[in-house]
């Protein structure tokens, strides 16, 4: 269904996919406090389903699904309900809204499944929206939400994205392939990740990990990609968590590339070969019985899956 058939519905749905950053690099910090970055994000087909509806006057918001929603915290600090608060202020909206969260990515390990929440949120409400607020006051209230979520708020499956994760250049994905995703048992706290990042780099007089060019033209291919792949957080993560370091080795000794952490942990991945991931996935499990991580097979996104009409 088209946006246009969409407008001054009174919800919709989409799916909140999750996303990789196949490239972090952690520039500078702004006196406010938050840091410039660098960063590939491509999006997966790993997803939640995301349902809002616009109300009379009560907010609410539920989830249900594959993980324990205790780990969401209070309601009203979950991104997606933050998300929808934000866009009814812009809109001048009266009334409330009903959030459902349908929950397939694990919560906190780097996949940004709280951002891809918050992300769809934005989608469908601007969908409604019978007078769209359009994409810069859109980006707008995604910036305010965190990194990822101007990403996941946008139409694009790959990117390439710089400033505070605003600023974006859309980019053809890479061939379809399918994906091994780590979760460790470990959790990882994003604060502290970038406090242990700070005092690594003050304690080495502020060197970053060297870095190359980047040729946009070839980021779309995966033997280039596995070259540029790095992630700044994951020395200083693996260096207090050498189980991460474990997952990583294993997926690159059965010939994953990129085999690589994503955003700040805890979650690891491997992009396989072309063909089935099956077969990795029994390696996988023989390599590391008794680690307790789990594994979930998903495959890199070629498009951002639509806003549709609730049933």
């Amino acid at each position: 269904m088209s946006d246009a058939a969409l407008r001054g519905a009174a919800g919709a749905s989409a799916r909140a996919q999750a996303k990789v950053n196949l490239r972090l690099r952690i520039l500078a910090r702004e006196t406010t406090g938050f840091h410039q970055l660098e960063t590939l994000f491509l999006r997966l087909a790993l997803a939640d389903t995301v349902r809002v509806r616009r109300t009379s006057g009560v907010r609410s918001l539920d989830a249900a699904g594959e993980i324990d929603a205790r780990l969401l915290g209070p309601p009203e600090r979950n991104l997606a309900w933050r998300a929808a608060a934000a866009f009814f202020d812009a809109a001048g909206w009266t009334g409330g809204f009903a959030i459902e969260l349908e929950k397939r990515i694990p919560v906190g390990g780097g996949l940004g499944g709280g951002s891809a929440d918050a992300g769809a949120v934005l989608r469908v409400l601007e969908a409604i929206a019978p007078a769209p607020l359009g994409g810069v006051a859109l980006a707008r209230i995604a910036t305010t939400l965190g990194a990822d979520v101007s990403f996941l708020a946008s139409e694009h499956p790959y990117a390439l994205a710089w400033g505070r994760g605003e600023r974006m250049l859309a980019l053809a994905p890479p061939e379809q392939r399918q994906l091994l995703l780590v979760v460790p048992r470990v959790a990882v706290n994003t604060a502290r990740a970038y406090g242990w990042l700070a005092e690594a780099r003050e304690s080495s007089g502020g060197a970053m990990a060297a870095d190359l060019a980047l040729d946009v033209a070839s980021l779309s291919d995966w033997s280039r990609l596995t070259e540029l792949a790095i992630n700044d957080f994951e020395p200083v993560m693996t260096a207090r968590h050498p189980e991460l370091r474990q997952c990583i080795d294993h997926l690159a000794a059965m010939g994953l590339r990129p085999a690589m952490m994503s955003g700040s942990g805890s979650t690891v991945f491997g992009v396989c070969p072309p063909g089935s991931a099956v077969d990795y996935r029994r390696q996988w499990t023989n390599a590391a019985h008794g680690t307790g991580a789990t594994c979930i097979v998903t495959q890199s996104a070629i498009r951002v899956e639509p806003v549709l009409a609730l049933d």
